[in-house]
């Protein structure tokens, strides 16, 4: 009896032996992961790779009863994986707009937690933090679902050298905050971003209150605590509500419950991933009859599916206009590249200004 179990101890420490320098050898390739993922603006989690890791791996164990803990040891295994790159990812600077508690401080940290996010006064100092290598990414809204594209990110997209690397929809609910002691009958005026006022005209309305407008949201919530007076109250989230003291009194009060704001993360270098199957095209066409349509004819003539279509004045130029498509699919195959080339053709400015995972929620 003592000899089996000598036996089974010695293969466990070989075995835990071989393992240790595995798994040694696993985390080294999780740091080149995260190198890449911070190069190319991506967030660390994964789970569609994830999923196909547990799936192919597990293949491979025949015992039934043991493929089952081999899907928990693996799963474990990943979260140590992401845990250690998260460690990492503390020094990883994303820049936003605004405010602490801002939707955009709010969408940077979902999609990068732990990371150093840094405010800047607008959309463009942001944006251009990147460009300067103050910062690794950016996160900035591209579009709303109420009030509807932001036309100065995608100009800065446009005319800048960064490139999407991914797009993510943040559902926004907006809620009456007031002071510690206050109550919703206490409120006479509310202040907040002026979208966040249109949203939530009805229920202004509703209870009559007066309405100031701020920069945004947590800015509003900001002057709220500082002022102290409960008939004073911001329209702001949940969590602007944490950072600056305040309480919600009345949630989700928006006029709309689909309210989703959409955010691009910008990066220098353009990603490549799988996981990335939606492309960004943005181009001015010639000034000649049907260009437009040619070049929408090319993009249908290779399959590709466009998900969104608007079109943007051009600075300096009146009454001239660029594009901005969005396809299903990447442009690295040999169709994509064709398509390229023939747009080429029809187009005085191309630009493929990234890829990203279509319908990605935070």
């Amino acid at each position: 009896m003592s000899n089996k179990l000598d036996e089974a101890r010695e293969i466990i420490n070989r075995v835990d032996s071989q393992m240790a320098e595995l798994f040694t050898e696993r985390m080294r390739a999780a740091e080149m992961v995260f190198e890449y993922k911070k190069e190319f603006g991506l967030p660390i989690s994964d789970p569609k790779r994830e999923e196909a890791v547990i799936e192919n791996n597990s293949a491979l164990i025949k015992d039934s009863v043991i493929k089952g803990y081999y899907i928990d040891y693996i799963k474990n295994l990943m979260a140590i994986s992401r845990a250690y790159q998260y460690r990492m990812q503390n020094g990883l600077k994303v820049a936003y707009s605004g405010a602490p508690g801002a939707f955009a401080h709010i969408a940077a940290g979902r999609i990068f937690p732990d990371s150093n996010r840094i405010s800047f006064r607008d959309f463009k100092s942001a944006y251009d933090s990147v460009v300067k290598g103050e910062s690794d990414v950016a996160v900035l809204p591209i579009e709303n679902s109420y009030a509807g594209e932001v036309g100065q990110t995608i100009d800065l997209i446009f005319s800048g050298s960064l490139f999407i690397n991914g797009i993510y929809e943040l559902e926004i609910h907006q809620n009456l905050l007031g002071v510690e002691g206050s109550t919703v009958d206490d409120i006479k005026k509310v202040t907040s971003h002026p979208q966040a006022l249109g949203q939530c005209h009805d229920y202004i309305k509703f209870r009559g209150f007066d309405a100031e407008e701020a920069n945004n949201t947590a800015i509003a919530a900001k002057t709220v605590a500082e002022m102290n007076d409960k008939s004073l109250g911001a329209i702001a989230s949940v969590e602007t509500a944490e950072i600056y003291g305040l309480k919600v009194l009345e949630a989700n009060i928006n006029k709309s419950g689909e309210n989703t704001t959409r955010f691009a993360v910008l990066s220098k270098v353009r990603a490549e991933s799988p996981t990335l199957t939606s492309s960004v095209l943005m181009f001015t066409v010639k000034n000649e009859a049907g260009s437009l349509a040619n070049a929408i004819s090319i993009i249908g003539k290779y399959g590709y599916n466009m998900t969104a279509l608007r079109s943007r004045p051009l600075r300096k130029h009146s009454w001239q206009y660029y594009f901005y498509i969005e396809i299903d699919g990447t442009t690295d195959t040999e169709d994509g590249q064709k398509m390229i080339a023939e747009l080429n053709n029809v187009c005085d400015k191309l630009k493929i200004a990234g890829t990203f995972a279509p319908h990605n929620e935070i």
